[in-house]
C-alpha cells in the first residue's frame, strides 16, 4: 500500500507537463523545433478533409477584400457625404469618398464572382459529383460573393482562411465541414493549386496580386501542371499592369502572354475554361450532364486500346 507521501508524489508526476502524452501537450506542439512537424500537419489535415467529402478538382477565386455589395457600399457613400457636409474642407474626406464611391462601381465584381460560381457550381455538382468546386481564400469581399453563389445553390464550397495579426472570420456562405484555417501561408498555397483546374481572378490588391504571380510562376516553371487562368475585366488588368512591356523589355517570352485569358462576365469566364478544356483534351461539360469525352478523347482512347493489343502498326502485343 502506498503511503501518502508516495501518492503526494505519483500525483506531481502525473500532473506535471511532461507526463503528457506528446500529440496531447499543446505547448510542446507550439515550440520552435516542432515547426517541421506543423508544418506536416497543416498540409495533412485539409488534405484528408477535402478527400472525405470527396473533392476531387477545384476552380481557385480570388479578389479584393474590399469589395462589397452595391448596398453596403453605397451606405459608405451616404455616411461619407454627411461627413463632408459638416466638414466641407475636409481633404482626407474627399479623398476617401472619391475612392468609396469608386468601390460602389466595382460592386458589379461582387455580383460577378457569385454568379459565376453559382453557374459552375449548378454545372458540375450533379449526381452527388464533386468536379469544379469553388475555392476562395475564406475571406470577405470577391471571397464571399464566390462562396455564396455555390451556396446559392446548395452546393459545397471550400474557404482556406488564414491567422492574420487582425482578427478575421470566414465567411458565412463556407461548407461548414470544408471550412479551413491556416497558419503557415505557404501550406495555404499549396492547397490552392493541388486540385486546381482553373483560377479565376477579380480586381484585388496586394493579396490577389501575389497569387495572381505565384500561379503564373508555378505554370511557367512547369511545377504544376499547365491551368486557365482568367483575369476578369481587361481594362482594370492592362491599366494596372504593362504585360506588353514585360514582353518588349524581353523579362518574358512572348508564349508567356498565353498563359492568362480575360473575361468581361461570368458567362465568358467560364466558357473560356471549358474552351482550354474541349482543346486541350476534348472534354466537354455540358450543364447537368457527367463531363463526357469529346471527339479527339475518343479517338486517343480507341488508339491506346489497340496499342495494348497489338493492333496498331509498329507495336508488339
Amino acid at each position: 500500500m502506498l503511503s501518502k507521501l508516495q501518492r503526494d508524489l505519483i500525483r506531481r508526476m502525473q500532473e506535471s507537463r511532461s507526463y503528457l502524452r506528446a500529440y496531447e501537450d499543446v505547448e510542446f506542439l507550439k515550440r520552435e523545433d516542432l515547426r517541421p512537424v506543423r508544418l506536416q500537419l497543416e498540409l495533412l489535415k485539409p488534405e484528408l478533409g477535402l478527400r472525405e467529402q470527396g473533392i476531387r478538382s477545384t476552380i481557385v477565386v480570388f479578389g479584393s477584400t474590399r469589395t462589397v455589395t452595391r448596398r453596403e457600399s453605397s451606405r459608405t457613400v451616404r455616411a461619407l457625404e454627411q461627413e463632408l457636409k459638416r466638414s466641407p474642407r475636409s481633404a482626407a474626406l474627399r479623398q476617401r469618398l472619391t475612392i468609396a464611391r469608386q468601390v460602389v462601381a466595382n460592386s458589379r465584381f461582387y455580383d460577378e464572382s457569385r454568379r459565376f460560381a453559382k453557374l459552375v457550381s449548378s454545372t458540375c455538382q450533379r449526381d452527388g459529383r464533386c468536379d469544379y468546386v469553388i475555392v476562395t481564400g475564406g475571406g470577405p469581399g470577391i471571397m464571399e460573393a464566390a462562396n455564396r453563389g455555390a451556396h446559392d445553390v446548395g452546393a459545397k464550397t471550400v474557404g482556406l482562411n488564414i491567422t492574420l495579426p487582425h482578427e478575421q472570420y470566414p465567411n458565412a456562405y463556407i461548407t461548414p465541414s470544408l471550412s479551413f484555417q491556416f497558419h503557415y501561408f505557404a501550406i495555404r498555397k499549396m492547397h490552392f493549386m493541388m486540385r486546381a483546374k482553373a483560377m479565376v481572378i477579380f480586381p484585388g490588391g496586394y493579396g490577389t496580386l501575389d497569387e495572381l504571380f505565384e500561379a503564373l510562376t508555378l505554370v511557367q516553371t512547369g511545377k504544376v501542371g499547365s491551368l486557365p487562368v482568367i483575369l476578369f475585366n481587361r481594362k482594370w488588368w492592362t491599366t494596372l499592369i504593362n504585360f506588353d512591356f514585360l514582353r518588349d523589355q524581353g523579362v518574358i517570352a512572348p508564349s508567356d502572354l498565353d498563359l492568362f485569358r480575360f473575361a468581361e462576365t461570368a458567362e465568358e469566364a467560364w466558357e473560356k475554361i471549358q474552351e482550354y478544356y474541349r482543346a486541350k483534351t476534348g472534354v466537354v461539360i455540358a450543364p447537368g450532364r457527367t463531363p463526357k469525352p469529346g471527339r479527339a478523347a475518343k479517338k486517343q482512347v480507341k488508339v491506346a486500346k489497340r496499342r495494348r493489343t497489338g493492333q496498331v502498326k509498329g507495336t508488339q502485343a
